[in-house]
């Protein structure tokens, strides 16, 4: 019988043809994806259904739902993001640094391959596509457990991705799920050191806790996002109403929706009525401190978990602050480290919000919805890494390699 582990083996022992596949090889293999994912989205719209109706059965929240979901157009824009992958530099083989010493030795340091890509997420099949997709530009295999809500999804895309690598040759096991193995092969993916060389979680903040205190693989740490806005004093009202709303509503269900809003009282009065209006007009639930209410009275009350929630959905909790001194520090003390951006016209004000602010993207005058490896031009991401060790922000595929030093000689020994 075929457990989890074994899957895990076989992934490893595939990591070697894609590891030494060349530029157009890999290439190759993508585009394959990329029109298998058009040509076959009947099947994977099927599978995706009945993941969609067990999920509504189970009781899956709004949020999660939208994110379980793939239509037509979300299959397109899957095929599109693999597509961009294909035509970003390959990172495998780029020189970092080099130097020749005074005993003539030459030694450089290159990207190469991680080797095993485990991936731990929940809901998310497009995550299936991006994550993989990235590992095989990259050169290295992938481990994928995207969760039981997405299991039929899942069984699909991987299929559709093995179909492609094996179509120009490679090793069609650089790609698995053990999706069907549940929390145990979750379990058996975390201790899999030696087998898997990074783990990369991506969901709720629980799931993430979890892998990153109980994995024996190394860990690359994405976070949730209690993402805020500050309105500052400043703000022009056009770009706060339209900045707010498109962070906030866009689509909710995601980490670089709009959580929190803090606006400078100076500008609460001129601004924030038509900054709410409009949110409250695409059917947003304000949850605003004393001051918001007594200028929005159909707000209701916020609490302390409030400041600390992040959503998934059309709520945001409001609050006006005397400074910008006060907004930092409600910043620093609720935010998650992800995404946050200023309002303002003030340079000085915008300059100290971007040095002061200890987040991975930091913005000014923008949507926090940018926070995204395909706006950042990055093709897909694997995720938004919140921690300061290898990767931070959106990861693509630098964040995907690791090094090795290259020595080269003529016979020198050390004195």
């Amino acid at each position: 019988m075929t457990t989890a582990v074994d899957l895990i083996k076989r992934a490893k022992a595939a990591s070697g043809s894609i590891g030494q596949a060349n530029t157009l090889v890999k290439n190759a293999a993508l585009n394959a994806v990329a029109e298998l994912l058009v040509a076959r989205q009947d099947e994977i719209i099927v599978a995706n259904a009945i993941d969609l109706a067990n999920g509504s059965q189970n009781g899956l929240s709004t949020g999660l739902l939208d994110r379980l979901k793939l239509d037509e157009k979300r299959i397109a824009g899957l095929a599109d993001a693999v597509l961009q992958i294909v035509s970003l530099p390959d990172p495998i083989g780029e020189v970092l640094r080099g130097m020749t010493l005074p005993n003539g030795l030459k030694v450089s340091q290159v990207r190469v391959p991680f080797g095993v890509i485990g991936a731990i997420y929940e809901a998310r099949p497009n995550v299936t596509i991006d994550i993989a997709a990235i590992a095989i530009k990259a050169g290295s295999a992938s481990v994928l457990r995207g969760g039981t809500a997405a299991e039929n999804s899942n069984r699909v895309l991987v299929q559709i991705l093995q179909d492609g690598l094996a179509s120009v040759g490679l090793d069609a096991g650089a790609v698995q799920t053990i999706d069907q193995f549940g929390r145990e092969g979750a379990q058996q993916l975390m201790q899999a050191r030696g087998l898997v060389d990074v783990l990369i979680p991506r969901g709720s903040a629980s799931l993430i806790r979890t892998v990153v205190d109980e994995s024996k693989v190394p860990v690359i740490e994405t976070g949730d996002g209690v993402v805020h806005v500050f309105i500052d004093e400043t703000a022009r009202q056009d770009w706060a109403v339209e900045i707010v709303h498109n962070s906030k509503t866009q689509r909710p269900s995601v980490c670089n929706a709009l959580e929190t809003l803090l606006v400078h009282r100076a500008a609460a009065v001129r601004v924030l009525p038509a900054v709410l209006k409009k949110l409250a007009d695409t059917g947003v639930t304000i949850h605003g401190d004393e001051a918001t209410r007594a200028i929005y009275p159909a707000a209701v009350e916020a609490t302390d978990a409030d400041w600390a929630a992040e959503y998934y959905t059309l709520d945001l909790a409001v609050k006006i602050v005397d400074s910008l001194d006060e907004a930092l520090e409600h910043i620093a003390k609720y935010s998650t480290r992800h995404t946050e951006s200023i309002i303002t016209e003030d340079i000085a004000n915008a300059e100290r919000f971007l040095a002061e602010v200890d987040s991975a993207v930091v913005m000014v005058n923008a949507a926090t919805r940018f926070t995204d490896g395909g706006e950042f031009g990055f093709g897909a991401e694997v995720g938004i890494s919140t921690q300061k060790l290898h990767a931070r922000g959106p990861m693509a595929l630098p964040e995907l390699t690791s090094t090795k030093w290259i020595v080269r000689g003529a016979g020198q020994i050390r004195a």
